[in-house]
């Protein structure tokens, strides 16, 4: 669309071989098009860099995918229109504003399966707009994962076991300098396969050739370095063998096993520790979060749980982690909207502003009543969501039915609910109880009428104080729970009158 609007596009990608891989790929689909797709990479000749330099300047071709080689000075474009950005959490943020700042009006598109925290973060709080694609391709099924110590038959017979369904094997070693006599080991083991080995540091022409070989089915096994961790598209590749795991990020360990898995054969990765390792604490965290995650679109989750523990950096400045563990993250994200909107102008939805009740009573559901923590948390939201008495009825009656009599605690907080979506309609901010009073605080818009609750006070109850900015306080010493929680149910009946 960007083309055909006079336009021309950008697609950025981190490594040379999948730079490669997008433009056979933006080829083949733009073949019966007039659109013109170049490359620019380390894989092409100075001479070729140059012309297509001096072309992208002209508009002479609409599309232009590379790797880091797009963002140096002599690139120019004569109308740039669209940015895409694949595997986002690749690129650092001096990389991404450097390309805006090609056109101040230009679209950005960036793609990630686990987006950096910083990138997520302006997405969750509305800066950007957001768009999840959960839903995995057609028969595509999750990768088993294990994690085991270096064993040399269980590398044997993990590739072998590959090899015997006509599949191919990613072994990944993350050092250059032992990267050969891994390879020799491969070789060793099952003597049957032939190996391939790439790195970063091998010359462009040797790693196409390579990777051209083990695309083309003509290498078994591929024995690499993390350059093969970006969007390569194998779907003859179904086992990967991962060495020293534990030196590997949460976000990076997904990426690299995703290599695997892209077609409708059930796919293996093997996470290598060395023997006897004594791992830290969050080493084996990471392994086991990646164990667990191994559906189809678990990346989202991963990149969340990565915001959690980093944070979300700075909005407008280049940190791209940071700030949030003095807060928490809702409440950061929350006062972040409502900065948004003000600056936007919009009003803010009262009706969405939920009462803050603060009883000094015990209101939660019991562990001994609902072991699981999962169902624990599920009815907790659920309560917390309920807008009337109708649904809370409905997750009171389910609990028992599931559960039994509910305890005094239990039933205590969907009291509290129900007092909280009393006090909603009467634009009450707050109601409590301190020991000696109740006190309920309302907004300045509030429908209770000043007047009523003064002949309240002549007529019922002596001691009532209501001040000019809308806070009502009324004595009520020494009351037990159940009684606390009567006398409020009384009250805003009767302001509601």
């Amino acid at each position: 669309r960007a083309v055909m609007d006079g336009k021309q596009v950008a697609v950025l990608v981190p490594t040379t071989i999948l730079a490669e891989q997008h433009y056979q790929t933006f080829s083949r689909r733009f073949r019966d098009f007039p659109v013109r797709v170049e490359v620019l990479n380390r894989f092409k000749s100075i001479a070729e860099q140059k012309k297509i330099v001096e072309e992208t300047k002209n508009q002479k071709i609409d599309m232009v995918v590379g790797t880091h080689r797009l963002l140096q000075k002599d690139v120019e474009f004569k109308d740039l229109g669209l940015v895409i950005i694949d595997e986002e959490q690749r690129f650092g943020v001096s990389h991404k504003e450097k390309l805006k700042k090609m056109r101040t009006l230009v679209d950005v598109l960036t793609l990630s399966a686990t987006p950096i925290p910083r990138t997520l973060h302006l997405s969750l709080v509305g800066i950007r707009d957001l768009s999840i694609i959960n839903t995995p391709p057609e028969d595509r099924v999750s990768i088993k994962t294990y994690v085991l110590e270096f064993d040399e038959d269980a590398i044997k017979v993990a590739i072998e076991k590959e090899l015997l369904r006509q599949g191919q094997v990613f072994f990944v070693h993350d050092r250059v300098r032992s990267i050969y006599s891994i390879a020799r080991l491969v070789q060793r083991l099952v003597p049957q396969a032939v190996v391939g080995v790439v790195h970063g540091q091998m010359k462009p022409a040797d790693i196409e050739k390579t990777m051209t070989k083990f695309v083309r089915q003509e290498c078994d096994v591929l024995v690499c370095t993390t350059i093969i961790g970006s969007g390569l598209d194998i779907p003859t590749a179904n086992t990967i063998i991962i060495n020293r795991a534990e030196k590997f990020g949460l976000a990076q360990l997904y990426q690299i096993r995703g290599r695997v898995g892209r077609s409708s054969r059930e796919a293996f990765a093997y996470l290598l520790l060395p023997k006897g390792a004594m791992l830290s604490r969050e080493a084996m965290k990471r392994l086991q979060v990646i164990k667990e995650l191994s559906e189809p679109g678990s990346g989202f989750r991963i990149a969340y749980n990565d915001l959690e523990i980093r944070g979300g950096g700075n909005l407008l400045g280049m940190s791209q982690s940071g700030h949030i563990s003095a807060v928490g993250y809702e409440l950061y994200t929350e006062l972040m909207e409502k900065t948004i909107r003000d600056i936007k102008g919009e009003k803010t939805d009262e009706e969405e502003l939920l009462p803050e009740i603060q009883m000094g009573i015990s209101a939660f559901i019991p562990e001994n009543y609902v072991q699981d923590v999962h169902q624990r948390l599920t009815l907790y939201k659920r309560i917390s969501l309920a807008v009337n008495d109708e649904e809370i009825n409905l997750v009171e009656s389910e609990m028992r039915d599931c559960y039994g009599e509910m305890p005094s605690s239990a039933d205590n907080l969907l009291r509290v609910i129900r007092i909280r979506n009393f006090l909603k309609p009467l634009k009450g901010k707050k109601m409590g109880y301190d020991g000696k009073n109740f006190y309920i605080f309302f907004r300045d818009n509030s429908p209770v009428d000043p007047e009523k609750i003064i002949s309240l006070y002549r007529k019922k109850i002596k001691g009532l104080r209501f001040t000019p900015d809308y806070k009502l306080f009324f004595p009520a010493p020494s009351l037990s729970e159940k009684e606390i929680l009567h006398q409020a149910d009384l009250l805003l009946k009767m302001l509601a009158q």
